[in-house]
């Protein structure tokens, strides 16, 4: 164990200062996680390249720089791993913020759609993948003995973003257009983002909390061993992780991607259903925490097959009583989940896989999401086209969820100690 007093983090000891660094990654992900909102651009931008620019544009055609920007976010991830452990956390963080405020910014100059896939999508997507997993690293390090927890409070705040965003973002364009509120917000983030990775650091190799000690491994459990990225995709346990967090994914962001056009759609009124997006945020915030703490206490396996309990319950309340009520019920249990394996993997990850190679085993697991984030948004645009609701899709997201029960329940379990080399 490194010296504690070493470890000073802006003046504190560091089992106080690392809290601090926990929030300082919440607000960080505050920013990263407009994103969420995008489901309140959907009409707008939809009116603007139709009626302003007199192109003509489908539900689909919409929906996907939402799909390009966390697929991008998704890929770029397992490549920016290696880099935050060579340039560190802060240099990383202002690279993916700058990267991700200039993709906003340069959404305000775009004369078409597939320009916004472009510079929305590619830019911004991949300034998130850079930034995003540097907050979780750093909580996971400082946190060995409440990872789970920890991480899901750091993620907290890209859940949460909606909550905020989605009403600034509704009262921006009402009052300055589309375009201008791309512009306000690429702005923003370059400033903030920078600002809040000056403190972002990793401890001394070897330190950990004062009292704490690692759990000895038993029962032929990974227990604290270590997994290179390589030795991590051999196992049972990463392709069921990576195939539960794929499911929980698609389903939550489908959910995203179309929340605000049924509530409409189901009779809501279009200033309630912008506020309701904001209130499943909240469901999608806490889902980090409460998840992160459930997979903690009872285990990755148990969190993940609630979650799928969850998932499949939401959705066959909107496919067979659809409605305000079960609208809201149900989707406040999508985002939740979603919120949940946010929550839920990155903790399952450095449980099952150790923490000295996390940000690229982690990289390489999050590519469910960037495969969820394709899947979801475009099956949701493909049923509305097909058939002229989105409710149709709900039936399919009940069956993916009792697959990944199932998945839950085979795979997803601690590790095989790796071979040697």
């Amino acid at each position: 164990m490194s010296d504690s007093s070493t470890e000073m983090i802006m003046g504190m000891e560091p089992e106080e200062g690392r809290w601090v660094l926990v929030t300082l990654g919440l607000v960080i992900n505050l920013c990263l996680g407009t994103i969420y909102s995008w489901s309140v651009f959907v009409a707008p931008l939809t009116e603007y390249f139709t009626k302003g620019l007199g192109q003509t544009v489908t539900a689909s055609d919409v929906l996907l720089p939402f799909s390009v920007f966390l697929a991008f976010f998704a890929i770029t991830m397992p490549f920016a791993g290696k880099y935050i452990e060579h340039y560190g956390p802060r240099t990383m963080t202002i690279v993916g913020g700058v990267l991700t405020g200039l993709g906003w910014l340069l959404a305000s100059f775009a004369t078409s759609v597939p320009m916004l896939y472009v510079v929305y999508g590619i830019i911004g997507g991949i300034g998130v993948g850079i930034a995003y997993g540097v907050p979780v690293a750093v909580s996971a390090r400082w946190f060995p003995d409440r990872r789970g927890l920890a991480v899901g409070l750091t993620v907290l705040g890209f859940g949460f973003s909606a909550f905020f965003t989605a009403n600034i973002a509704n009262w921006l364009i009402g009052s300055y257009g589309i375009m201008t509120t791309f512009r306000i917000f690429g702005v923003a983030f370059v400033i903030l983002t920078i600002l809040l990775a000056l403190p972002l650091r990793f401890p001394s190799a070897g330190w950990t909390p004062r009292g704490w000690t690692a759990p000895c491994a038993s029962g032929g459990s990974a227990g604290t061993c270590e997994f290179r990225r390589d030795q991590m995709v051999k196992s049972s346990s990463f392709i069921g992780l990576w195939l539960c967090y794929f499911i929980g994914c698609l389903a939550g962001l489908m959910a995203i991607s179309i929340a605000k056009p049924i509530g409409t759609d189901l009779g809501v009124e279009a200033g309630l259903a912008v506020m309701l997006v904001g209130v499943f945020a909240v469901f999608n915030g806490f889902g980090r925490p409460v998840f992160g703490t459930i997979t903690d206490m009872l285990t990755p396996r148990n969190a993940a097959m609630i979650s799928f309990v969850l998932i499949a319950a939401g959705s066959l309340l909107l496919w067979q009583v659809p409605g305000q009520l079960t609208y809201i019920v149900g989707f406040a249990l999508l985002w939740g989940c979603l919120g949940g394996w946010l929550a839920i993997a990155p903790a399952s990850t450095g449980a099952y896989f150790g923490t000295t190679d996390y940000p690229r085993c982690y990289g390489v697991v999050f590519l469910a999401y960037g495969a969820g984030a394709i899947a979801g948004p475009q099956l949701a645009g493909f049923i509305k086209t097909s058939t002229g609701s989105y409710l149709g899709v709900f039936p399919i997201v009940l069956v993916l969820a009792v697959i990944g029960l199932i998945i839950a329940y085979v795979l997803l379990k601690p590790p095989q100690a790796p071979v040697k080399a």
